[in-house]
């Protein structure tokens, strides 16, 4: 068979099958034109999951009549300015669109219509492009001062087999949804507005630019908890600037859809970003819970490749390690300055747990506390009847006693915790203070507040000034014991241990090379490898701190994860894991009475440490309840 060269018509078909994949597709590029296009307002319309329908309307600054030829044909642009030699540079490119190829792609396999008009122009014009079929520019009306407006019906009807590979239109409708909030994250200035099938579900007002801006926007798509519980991150290194929001550690989810990167403002999913987003917050949440996050990255678009793919969702970074490193260290600054701080969602459940009980519900004629009150009237409650509450009170044993309130004069923690033992701070003398000292401030004014009680052994009672807090002991202390260890590990060298006879791991060629290049990186860790031949690695030692551990497998593993995400995550990992065991065991266990002085100094030394706020796998070591919370459950509010 002769080589032949293909008609237009038939390789903007191929093309669109990887430019519009879905009508999801067909709308991030119409969109992303019209925020190249300095778009201020962007309305989308979507009816039958976008396979009916499609209207982009905006107010850019348009496309004039003598250039709407062009925009609909293959591989022109306005985007990419050629310099004085005629030469475009591929390597700069600052806008979201640059490929040409969407408007011919969706004209070849739909019906398109794009009117417009031009900034400078008073008349408006259209074009429309049936199937592949272009038609003659033709004057057109239009609403407003300047914009286009790009309409595309019956998708896919030119290649009816991609129909088939269609999913619901409910399904359709969702990843729309999801790509047009994804595309209003990252433009926060510009008002978005979306219809599906005649109802408006997303209206967006533009917000102001900047962090104030960007979190009302975040805060209206991702929900209020997400604003409540978000961290500013603004950190910069050697030109690379990270921002956004990410949640706290107790506001992490069971799947990774709340995860929201963006490079130079084009959203990505990109494998590096996602392991290192994963890799920051490993000390603080299990494998199957994953944080919340939308970050963005800036950078000179000199050092990022967005042209690998023609749907511009993956990029590829010249310094991978730059990148990496940025995210990993911001994240985990902007969780150390967190401290305890827990999430306001912690609170909500806890108080979603409490039902309010009538006296109905509680009494029965034939309880301890009827017997002693004698046979009630028909109808009593707690609200009703109540006809002698002095003398009733007599009854009750140990109401005019005293209670076991623990604020006695204890007050020797009241001093700023250093990061101690608990043992260490409990040894302390009760109430000395040096002659001149102080007073030290009343308990209840520190974060966690003044221990007032124990209960089942387990669980410490605190009191705030505006609210209560109670505290997991054993989950506290744990996380207190770990930070301690991880303190340790990271001012002195890990302690290896050598293998009686180096293991040799056999492996893909391409994953040997990868693991025998983190060497260094490994090493740090206490674990020592070096390549051995082709497709094997060779390892002498091992950290001390994982004991007896199968090499095998740890380093299968290790090579999965610099495969997958670029960064030996496994063996991190399971220090970190033998680091919690370790912890869990040298901790104050569940079941053990504290005193006073212990309760007052597990909570000091919790508002002492970063991180305190949650175990080592994302559980709460805490709730706190405002006062206004509790006046609530009683009515009062």
């Amino acid at each position: 068979m002769p080589i032949r060269r293909l008609p237009p018509e038939t390789v903007n078909r191929i093309a669109a099958g990887e430019v519009v994949e879905r009508p999801a597709s067909a709308i991030k590029e119409l969109v992303e034109n019209a925020l190249d296009a300095g778009a201020s307002r962007v309305e989308i319309q979507a009816d039958g999951g976008g396979l009916t329908r499609i209207l982009i309307a905006d107010d850019g600054k348009g496309i004039p009549k003598d250039e709407l030829p062009l925009a609909v044909e293959r591989h022109a642009t306005s985007k990419l300015e050629p310099d004085d030699a005629g030469d475009v540079d591929l390597l700069r490119i600052s806008t979201l669109g640059f490929r040409g190829e969407a408007l011919p792609s969706i004209g070849s396999v739909a019906r398109l219509t794009i009117t417009t008009r031009a900034r400078d122009e008073g008349e408006a014009w259209a074009v429309t492009v049936d199937g592949g079929d272009q038609k003659v520019v033709a004057p057109a009306g239009f609403p407003g001062p300047h914009g286009a407006r790009v309409e595309v019906r019956d998708l896919f009807y030119a290649t009816p087999a991609r129909l088939k590979f269609m999913k619901s239109e409910r399904s359709e409708a969702m990843a729309i949804s999801e790509e047009i909030k994804r595309q209003a994250m990252a433009h926060e200035a510009v008002a978005f507005t979306l219809s599906l099938d005649g109802k408006v579900t997303l209206r967006l007002p533009a917000e102001h630019p900047g962090f104030e801006g960007r979190l009302k926007r975040l805060g209206a798509l991702l929900g209020r908890d997400f604003e409540a519980n978000a961290l500013l991150i603004d950190q910069e290194r050697d030109g690379v600037r990270l921002s956004g929001y990410a949640g706290l550690p107790t506001y992490s989810r069971g799947n990774a859809a709340h995860q929201f990167l963006f490079v130079n403002g084009r959203p990505v999913r990109d494998r590096l970003l996602q392991g290192a987003l994963r890799g920051a917050y490993a000390d603080f949440l299990a494998r199957d819970r994953h944080p919340a996050a939308a970050l963005f990255l800036d950078i000179d678009p000199l050092y990022v490749d967005v042209n690998v793919h023609p749907a511009k969702a993956e990029v590829r970074f010249r310094d991978p390690a730059l990148v990496r490193g940025l995210i990993v260290g911001a994240l985990r600054h902007a969780l150390h300055a967190a401290g305890h701080r827990a999430s306001t969602t912690v609170a909500a459940d806890a108080l979603s747990g409490f039902r309010p009980h009538t006296g109905e519900a509680l009494y029965s004629p034939t309880s301890p506390s009827a017997q002693s009150f004698g046979q009630a009237a028909p109808g009593w409650s707690g609200w009703q009847g109540w006809s002698q509450p002095a003398a009733a009170a007599q009854n009750l044993p140990g109401l005019n006693e005293r209670s076991a309130r623990v604020e006695h004069t204890w007050s020797g923690e009241a001093a700023a915790p250093s990061f101690r033992t608990l043992g260490e701070i409990q040894a302390e003398h009760a109430g000395q203070l040096a002659p001149g000292a102080q007073t030290p401030p009343d308990l209840i004014d520190y974060p966690l507040g003044a221990a007032r009680a124990q209960l089942h052994g387990t669980y410490i009672v605190a009191q705030t000034r505006d609210g209560l807090v109670v505290v997991d002991q054993h989950a506290a202390h744990e996380r207190l014991v770990y930070e301690r260890m991880k303190t340790q590990m990271a001012t002195g060298a890990v302690t290896r241990q050598a293998l009686l006879t180096p293991e040799v791991v056999e492996l893909d060629a391409a994953e040997a090379e990868r693991v025998a290049a983190k060497a260094e990186e490994l090493a740090e860790m206490g674990l020592i490898v070096e390549a051995f031949g082709v497709g094997a690695v060779l390892v002498r030692e091992t950290p001390a701190l994982l004991g007896d551990t199968d090499v095998q497998g740890l380093i299968r593993d290790i090579a999965d994860d610099l495969s997958e995400h670029g960064a030996a995550l496994s063996l991190k990992e399971r220090m970190a894991e033998v680091c919690g065991t370790m912890a869990c065991h040298g901790s104050v266990r569940a079941g053990r009475v504290l005193s006073a002085p212990e309760m007052n100094a597990l909570l000091r030394q919790m508002e002492a440490t970063p991180h305190s706020g949650q175990c080592n796998h994302g559980r709460p070591t805490y709730v706190e309840l405002k006062l206004n919370d509790l006046e609530k459950l009683f009515g009062r509010r």
